[in-house]
């Protein structure tokens, strides 16, 4: 008799369409970790020192999760994406090519986060009603964080 629960005890039908759905994340975080690497590289004028350090850390940040994201799937039982052909497919968010201003840098960051937030949330919802306790607490400390940092961003831009 084939069981319907994978290595981790958690049903394999939901922990695929998890898995789908943290591979659509995967693709869009690649594609925000490139925009924020780039800014970081690019950024020029009288804000240039603040913001150079800035999206350093959010670019540091985001390999890390990029990282978080990818074993999860794994866990999962499932193979990560792993070419930037899947990512820029898969990925809503758009590249940003040659922004070096702060104010437009910080927009793109914030059109990033609208696409990952909403992403989060649903995969929040999907592994709470899959009894996936990594995914979902992965998925509470990414928002939380990037909660806090959307309001942060926005406050930058007087917003």
């Amino acid at each position: 008799m084939t069981s319907n629960l994978n290595h981790i005890g958690l049903d394999k039908k939901a922990s695929s369409e998890l898995a789908d759905k943290l591979n659509e994340l995967l693709a869009n975080y690649q594609i925000f970790y490139m925009n924020a690497r780039g800014f970081h590289w690019n950024i020029k004028g009288e804000k240039f020192f603040e913001l150079h350090l800035k999206f350093e850390e959010l670019y540091n940040d985001s390999l890390i999760k990029i990282d978080e994201i990818a074993e999860r799937i794994l866990t999962l039982g499932f193979t990560p994406l792993h070419t930037y052909g899947d990512y820029s497919a898969l990925s809503k968010i758009q590249s940003a090519k040659n922004v070096s201003s702060g104010t437009n840098a910080i927009q793109e960051i914030l059109k990033g986060y609208e696409v990952l937030l909403p992403l989060e949330r649903e995969l929040l919802e999907m592994s709470g009603d899959s009894n996936d306790e990594g995914t979902n607490a992965l998925m509470s400390d990414y928002i939380r964080e990037q909660e806090k940092l959307i309001w942060m961003y926005s406050a930058y831009l007087n917003q």
